[in-house]
């Protein structure tokens, strides 16, 4: 185990009451759950969601641990495949059968779905626990449907269940690419360009394919009914369906935070203007805007569908010697109950004492720190013109990644720079419309990749890099616009629609956004599953909520928080 778990595995709350979440409380019955602990990827967001609501936990290391549960949740972030191994690897996979086999009380989250079934398109050679009938299989990009699928929608119960008690028509967060299709056991069902079953019941056992531990105070709220009944199976009334006014899956608003050391070497959240980080007059001190973790604290609790922490200076040092920025997300993730994204230095590496690091082993050790995706920037460029150039992919931090923790983990950074070209003839690079005219009057551009947070232009278009990340295994584009990036004046259109149009996973559009009227826009005109803002929500020009109202009164889904 990491050394962030408590040496006994054992972790108390104050005796005979629940820590409350917000203004909520919890005052049920005391009992002790355990976590499947198989080497999975965040698994610090279930443990801390225990903790805030003030129960007790262990961890199942051992097969013993497993049949010795009173409660047991099967935490699922990773691949199928990874996942299986893991258990048989710790001879796992026959004690949890047997428990399962009981109709002992079982959680099983994404994965821990998967894992009940025969098998998966995800690893068809793999057998699943074949606890229950069926196979869980790919969801199929269509035009205007991405994979994964990604955010916060809402389900559909068949019946009524203690589970789901208070929270049967909450959104959820979803995160995945393949899917439970039917199922005679199928207690609720969600839609995504088709409907799909979203939580399992039989008896004790529960899977849910959303993150309850990520999804806010509804899921902590799952979480708590699960742990705190005394009996799981007993029917209950099914509450009246709420009218389909805001239904379906929401566009997300994303709070981002660049964070960097300052001259005296404390990690801040800065942002730049065009990508200067210091202030303009003076001794040109780094803009200094506020602590990490309380800014991502004041993000959750206004409503942010995701934080995102991009460590902007990365590239020059050791990601796993970088402890500051490792304590920031584990200090964030106890009290942020939705996606954290880490984005900086996931790269393979040799630190000053000679040793070697692999991307892999980067992106585990800030997925145990608290991160739910990881960002790629630089790396991926490279990556992408060695396929350029080879016309094949090698080894990538990406396919690596994504073999080990699923594609809806890793997330790909693009810095584009536009290029002013009087004719579409005048280049091989695939180019459009400019939303601006150039310094000489040209009327189209190609956008250029940057690697090293801007600072070096590569020869390969935004296009090359968006689908070449999607081929490697990458899940999701930030997509963001060195020229828009600081000038309040709205969200580069022609970039987004481009790289949305060119591939089928999801586009969060990022660069310009000064008022809450850029993100109606954006959502209307490029269909992107996300936009994200920086500045101006640090300065609170513009709240998360000004933006969400706004967006809600154009007509377009999105989750709203109290």
């Amino acid at each position: 185990m990491m050394a962030f778990v408590a040496g006994s595995g054992l972790s108390r709350g104050p005796p005979g009451q629940r820590q409350g979440v917000g203004k909520k409380k919890y005052t049920t019955c005391m009992s002790t759950v355990t976590i499947l602990d198989y080497g999975a990827g965040n698994v610090r967001s279930l443990e801390n969601a225990l903790r805030r609501l003030g129960h007790d936990f262990k961890w199942a290391q051992t097969p013993e641990d497993i049949l010795a549960a009173e409660k047991l949740i099967f935490p699922g972030v990773g691949s199928f495949g990874a996942a299986m191994e893991n258990l048989d690897k710790k001879n796992f996979s026959e004690p949890l059968a047997e428990y399962l086999q009981q109709d002992r009380p079982y959680l099983g989250i994404c994965l821990g779905l998967h894992c009940l079934f025969d098998g998966s398109e995800e690893s068809p050679e793999i057998d699943g626990l074949g606890i229950i009938d069926g196979t869980i299989t790919k969801i199929l990009p269509s035009p205007g449907l991405s994979v994964p699928h990604m955010g916060w929608n809402t389900l559909s119960p068949k019946r009524g269940s203690v589970l789901l008690n208070g929270v049967e028509y909450e959104r959820f967060y979803f995160v995945h690419s393949f899917r439970l299709e039917e199922s005679e056991h199928c207690l609720a069902e969600t839609v995504h360009g088709s409907p799909f079953v979203s939580v399992v019941q039989r008896g004790n056992l529960f899977a849910t394919q959303f993150h309850p531990e990520k999804s806010g105070e509804a899921g902590l709220r799952l979480i708590d009914n699960f742990i705190s009944s005394s009996d799981l199976a007993l029917p209950k009334s099914l509450p009246a369906a709420q009218d389909s006014v805001n239904r379906g899956l929401a566009k997300r608003i994303v709070a981002c935070l660049d964070v960097r050391e300052n001259d005296q070497g404390d990690l801040v959240v800065t942002k730049g203007d065009q990508y200067d980080v210091r202030e303009t007059a003076g001794d040109r001190e780094v803009r200094n805007l506020g602590k990490p973790v309380a800014l991502a604290g004041r993000y959750f609790n206004e409503g942010a569908d995701e934080v995102t922490f991009l460590n902007i200076t990365s590239f020059r040092g050791e990601p796993l010697g970088d402890a500051p920025m490792l304590q920031i997300l584990e200090r964030s993730s106890e009290g942020v109950f939705v996606p954290l994204c880490i984005g900086g230095g996931i790269r393979d590496y040799e630190d000053s004492n000679g040793v070697s690091y692999t991307a892999l082993e980067v992106a585990a050790r800030y997925f145990r720190a608290g991160a739910d995706k990881v960002s790629i920037g630089s790396d991926a460029v490279y990556a992408a013109e060695k396929f350029i150039e080879n016309g094949k992919f090698e080894d990538s931090s990406i396919g690596a990644i994504s073999f080990v923790y699923g594609a809806q983990a890793v997330v790909v950074s693009i810095d584009p720079k536009r290029v002013y070209v009087s004719s579409p003839e005048d280049t091989e690079h695939v180019t459009t419309l400019a939303q601006q005219k150039g310094p000489n009057g040209e009327e189209y551009c190609w956008y250029q990749c940057t690697v090293r947070g801007g600072r070096e232009a590569r020869d390969i278009d935004v296009v090359q890099l968006a689908t070449s990340v999607e081929s490697m295994g990458a899940g999701e584009i930030l997509l963001n616009c060195m020229d828009a990036d600081g000038t309040n004046a709205g969200y580069d259109l022609p970039l987004i629609k481009m790289v949305s149009s060119a591939v089928s996973i999801p586009v969060i559009a990022s660069s310009g956004a000064g008022i809450p009227e850029h993100f109606v826009e954006c959502f209307n005109e490029t269909g992107v599953e996300a936009a994200l803002a920086a500045g101006i929500f640090h300065r609170k020009e513009v709240s998360i909520k000004e933006v969400k109202d706004t967006v809600v009164t154009n007509g377009i889904p999105v989750r709203v928080t109290d």
